[in-house]
């Protein structure tokens, strides 16, 4: 790899000149030659740095490069081997020598950041703040900069610490062809605008379709009746956190599950089968209990929706929750069933055509729509003569 691609350009021929023609006001011309190794590149920097000039010179050797690579994978490595659940205040030896490590590196990358703007220049279209690869590199450097400042002063910043994730990233404007490569995807994720369009308003359509048929629905609970204080519980549970609800159906839905179909409370691995009459002579009959499940007969919408709170049709976003985690294919079969006990046997249809629709059609044919943007970019431009 060449050390001038520092930039993210090509080197062109070995040797160019530049000719500047500076025309006297008596009409004379004065024509003075510049030796320019790499075209692509700025030829003078800081009024007084060519780029055949010590230390600007000493700057474009290639080796600087590789060893750059080499502590970018060696940073991938130390990052992967912290442990700060089990060492909070880093006082074993294995923490305090990965924050040595860590501090070699960021020294590192801070002298990197300056012998490239020495090679390259600060400020310009082909300097180094004109790239940006290198204005990434240049806010990792400040970042750590203000971690370090802020650990002088004993000062605890945790936002300021994810930054070091970004470091592996400088392998990217290492590798050319992985420079291209993300640059490509970059550039054509604009194109997918709509694809994106087009998923929002179908999530739109099935998010209204199930606010207008299941609003509410989902806190169905089977209640006693009313002025009935005997039962230990305000409605029907199936365990003890209500993780996975009894959602009944009303009388005016046609839902599969009734209060009717709450089953028989069992203590002790026994079905109970007493009455609440019975519950006065309980002491008697030793082994039976009463069943008081059986006395949850009038389902109510009640204050509490499935998974604490998360899923339900209340609205439009709760509405978008459900769909997402429909389409991921995670746990929809529970939902669809929550659904058809509370309204329809027939509610199936609209979670079958939700993931057909969004899963099958629209997240499948966006890798497709992306393939076929970036084979245009890169015909584009390879046609342009940038991708050679």
């Amino acid at each position: 790899m060449n050390s001038l691609e520092f930039h993210g350009q090509r080197p062109m021929q070995p040797h160019k000149t530049y000719e500047d023609d500076d025309d006297d006001d008596d009409g004379s011309s004065d024509t003075s030659v510049l030796v320019v190794p790499y075209p692509e590149l700025v030829p003078v920097v800081f009024f007084c740095l060519k780029q055949t000039t010590c230390p600007r010179s000493f700057c474009f050797s290639t080796w600087f490069e590789r060893v750059s690579m080499m502590v970018i994978l060696l940073n991938c490595v130390t990052l992967g081997m912290y442990q700060p659940c089990e060492n909070i205040d880093c006082s074993s030896d294995r923490c305090q020598i990965l924050k040595a490590f860590d501090a070699f590196i960021y020294i590192f990358f801070a002298l990197e950041m300056v012998i490239k703007m020495v090679a390259l220049g600060i400020f310009g279209r082909r300097c180094y703040l004109g790239d940006t690869w290198n204005r990434l590199d240049f806010f990792i450097v400040m970042a750590g900069m203000v971690e370090y400042s802020l650990d002088l002063q004993n000062v605890n910043f945790t936002a300021i610490r994810t930054v070091r994730v970004l470091r592996p990233l400088k392998a990217i404007n290492r590798v050319p062809s992985m420079r291209i490569l993300v640059n490509l995807l970059l550039d054509t994720l604009p194109m997918l605008g709509n694809v994106l369009l087009l998923c929002f308003f179908v999530f739109f359509i099935f998010g209204i379709i199930g606010v207008q048929l299941w609003a509410g629905l989902l806190r169905n609970r089977c209640y006693p009746e009313e002025n009935f204080t005997l039962l230990p519980r305000p409605y029907y549970m199936a365990d003890e956190d209500d993780e996975r609800p009894f959602i009944c159906s009303l009388p005016v839905d046609n839902g599969i599950m009734s209060c009717s179909d709450v089953p028989a409370r069992r203590e002790g691995g026994r079905t109970c089968c007493l009455d609440k009459d019975d519950a006065l002579y309980r002491q008697s009959l030793a082994g039976l209990c009463v069943n008081w499940n059986q006395y949850y007969t009038r389902c109510h919408t009640g204050y509490s929706n499935p998974h604490k709170g998360a899923i339900n049709f209340d609205n439009i976003a709760y509405a978008w929750i459900v769909i997402f985690q429909v389409i991921t294919l995670e746990g929809w079969v529970e939902i669809m069933y929550y659904v058809m006990d509370a309204h329809s046997f027939y509610n199936f249809i609209y979670f079958i055509l939700l993931i057909i629709v969004s899963h099958e059609w629209l997240i499948a044919y966006s890798p497709h729509a992306l393939y076929l943007a970036g084979l245009g970019y890169s015909i584009q431009h390879k046609e342009g003569g940038v991708l050679k």
